[in-house]
């Protein structure tokens, strides 16, 4: 069943939601052959890998590759980044032309790279900045503009503020990632941040951290709040999840299916060479269900042509799958 509703779940300003399962934003991951997958299975908003600002103004044909979408991916969210108030704004003038539905401010990458130049998460430092920069981008773009953040930082935890000032000035929506800077995948995440954020500001909040399973969606909107719940890793490999299936509910009829429209995709969307090449990270979770042995892992990720991979696919019905045996 497709976790999407009859009736809008929330609103983006004007534009209707529906659906409480978010694909989120994924730097190498939530490109357009993976993204329009999960639209297709229930994910309510299509968000774009993030672009750099300078690279919108000074390098378009290099990093316009990332806002391509499908007319069907809509929502579809643009997502940038910099730590330059201007280049944003010029920017985001610059990409409405290609008609996304809103355009989100990236303000939780966690990257050392990009956060200590004071992008990212690292703008949540700068209060200041970031009403600067979304009053401005309010006043000039006839799109509605978001935000994703993080906790802040380990010294700096000013989630709420940062909420309260996209808000009064004019952000339509926040997603929030419950953990800091600092926050790695060992720390747990902290839903509670999510529900302060939900009961700080009147516009919705995205609950992100630690979705693992479809109950997980459920449980997490009744504990925080929130309106919508956004899935990285967990559907990696399992992109099922927004039409409410966990892997383990999941067939190898299925999971073959998917795997050889995966690749047509990216085969369309890249050529044969690169779109084989970047198709490689996603068999890694794809297969990570089935006691598959070293010699198999090799071969298929090893493989050049679509013939030779759909030749290696078929052989994915001698192993036994993970979940079978945990059940016995």
């Amino acid at each position: 069943m497709n976790r999407s509703t009859k009736s809008p779940t929330f609103y983006v300003d004007k534009i209707p939601i529906y659906g409480d399962a978010i694909l989120a934003p994924m730097m190498g991951f939530s490109d357009e052959p993976f993204r329009s997958l999960c639209r297709e299975l229930g994910s309510s908003i299509s968000y774009t890998e993030f672009a750099r600002a300078e690279g919108l103004i000074h390098n378009m044909r290099r990093v316009s590759e990332k806002l391509i979408y499908r007319e069907s991916e809509r929502p579809v969210a643009f997502q940038i980044y910099s730590n330059d108030v201007d280049y944003m704004v010029k920017a985001a003038i610059k990409i409405q032309e290609l008609k996304p539905d809103f355009i989100d401010i990236n303000m939780g990458c966690p990257t050392k790279s990009v956060a200590n130049s004071g992008a990212g998460v690292g703008m949540m430092r700068t209060p200041l900045k970031v009403a600067r920069l979304f009053k401005k981008l309010s006043q000039v773009l006839d799109v509605p503009i978001t935000a994703k953040i993080r906790m802040g930082w380990d010294d700096c935890q000013n989630y709420k503020l940062i909420s309260r000032i996209v808000e009064e000035n004019g952000g339509s929506l926040i997603a929030i990632h419950g953990r800091t800077r600092e926050g790695g995948r060992e720390r747990p995440v902290n839903w509670d941040v999510i529900g302060e954020v939900k009961q700080t500001v009147n516009i919705p909040v995205i609950g992100n951290g630690d979705v693992k399973t479809v109950a997980d969606v459920a449980k997490m909107r009744a504990y925080t709040g929130c309106d919508g719940v956004m899935i990285g890793r967990a559907a990696m490999g399992n992109p099922w999840v927004f039409s409410g299936k966990d892997r383990a509910e999941v067939t190898l009829d299925q999971v073959r299916l998917m795997m050889v429209e995966h690749l047509e995709r990216n085969l369309l969307f890249y050529g044969e060479q690169l779109g084989i090449n970047l198709f490689r990270k996603h068999v890694v979770h794809y297969i990570s269900a089935y006691q598959t042995t070293r010699r198999f892992r090799r071969e298929l990720l090893t493989r050049e042509t679509k013939v030779e991979f759909l030749g290696l696919l078929d052989e994915l019905e001698k192993f036994p799958s993970r979940f079978e045996e945990s059940a016995e």
